[in-house]
């Protein structure tokens, strides 16, 4: 597979961790025409928030056709004369237009561009108030977020979108999650076992928030359940065993304490896991699992517990009883499954051309990429209203 046919897509928060646009990117060097196109005219697109913009690479023979309202379109710094043609035909058409800003380049005049994207390291060493400054005209989008620190930077310094690769790695001095680490992972033990009913209702009958924080996720907008849930045992006969245990999943990342405040660690666990359940049935050779959709989708939401934690991911499998691939996945990037994670993680990274080789060595085409990450997005950026 060409790194051509690959787009990667990520959520960009907003001042308050909310989803609040998406950018789009490509392997370097690649030619994405043909899966730039298809994006553009994707029909899943009209399910997502139609306020929110979609930052796209600028390309001849595509730009001017895209018919997405809401688009972006990002020109390099250093431009060459096709894209200068092409900006100025964007320009006379009325087109948003936004510009990737390279430490060696002079930044543009305030209002020259809808959107300046500008890597943290290089906007922390401009003058003071020059973001300030340019936001008055100009939506500011920080990229290469690497650190909490380097995100409240850029909110205290006039940036309304940012990447969020700060979400990817452990913070010994981050906030503790509000419940103790023995009942979570116990918790999470019994669901890795399929365990009965009774056993899972008496770790939260021991852990009320627990309670809270599941009732508030499974009536989220990802639900939208007719009539509120309100139990537990009414939560397992509406949504049904295997549906409880997927949102069970997901709400060790739950922050019972954050009011209605978005949580972007849980969001970002809940896409990882519905994208690789999407791309389950394309890995081949099939992880021997009885099923591999459930598993892929634990391999996803689990993989961001060491963050969550903040313990390795060898102590917390070693916690766990999980099923060979699975664990082997979550260790080692083992197997179908462990390639695919580590396409996941790379491309959330930013690392594109790292995503790209790994994929290159997977069962999945770049169609099906584009159309679970699509889907995974459009499912995880329903959860953010009530968890």
């Amino acid at each position: 597979m060409s790194a051509n046919d690959l787009l990667f897509l990520h959520p960009l928060l907003g001042a308050d961790d909310s989803w609040s646009g998406y950018l789009v990117e490509t392997a370097p060097d690649a030619n994405p025409e043909n899966a730039l196109a298809q994006l553009c005219q994707h029909p899943l697109l009209r399910q997502f928030d139609q306020r929110q913009p979609w930052l796209l690479p600028a390309l001849p023979g595509v730009s001017p056709q895209c018919t997405i309202e809401t688009a972006v379109h990002l020109f390099p710094a250093r431009a060459t004369e096709a894209q200068e043609a092409l900006e100025k035909e964007l320009r006379l058409a009325k087109c948003k237009l936004g510009l990737c800003a390279a430490p060696e380049e002079r930044l543009p005049m305030p209002g020259t561009w809808d959107y300046l994207l500008i890597g943290t390291s290089h906007a922390r060493t401009l003058r003071p108030f020059t973001l300030a400054g340019m936001s008055s005209r100009t939506i500011v989008v920080a990229t290469g977020v690497h650190s909490p620190a380097d995100y409240a930077w850029a909110r205290d310094n006039a940036c309304s979108l940012s990447t969020s690769e700060f979400l990817l790695s452990r913070d010994q001095k981050g906030k503790k999650a509000d419940m103790t680490r023995v009942k979570l992972l116990e918790m999470l033990a019994l669901i890795a076992e399929d365990a009965d009913t009774e056993a899972i209702e008496e770790i939260f009958k021991q852990e009320p928030k627990l309670s809270y924080s599941l009732l508030r996720l499974v009536n989220s907008a990802a639900i939208a359940p007719r009539s509120p849930i309100t139990s537990f045992s009414q939560a397992i006969n509406l949504l049904g065993r295997r549906q409880l245990q997927r949102w069970l999943q997901l709400l060790v990342y739950a922050d019972p304490n954050n009011g209605q405040h978005p949580n972007p660690l849980l969001q970002k666990a809940a896409a990882r896991g519905r994208l690789l359940e999407l791309l389950a049935a394309k890995l081949h050779p099939a992880p021997a699992v009885d099923n591999i959709e459930d598993a892929a989708f634990m391999v996803g939401v689990f993989s961001l517990l060491d963050v969550l934690l903040n313990m390795s991911m060898t102590e917390i499998l070693q916690q766990l009883p999980l099923a060979p691939a699975v664990r082997d996945a979550l260790a080692e990037y083992g197997g179908a499954l462990g390639t695919m994670l580590r396409v996941v993680e790379a491309a959330e990274s930013r690392d594109l051309a790292a995503a790209a080789k790994q994929m290159a060595e997977s069962s999945v085409d770049g169609e099906s990429y584009l159309n679970a990450q699509l889907s995974a997005l459009n499912w995880a950026a329903k959860i953010h209203h009530t968890a």
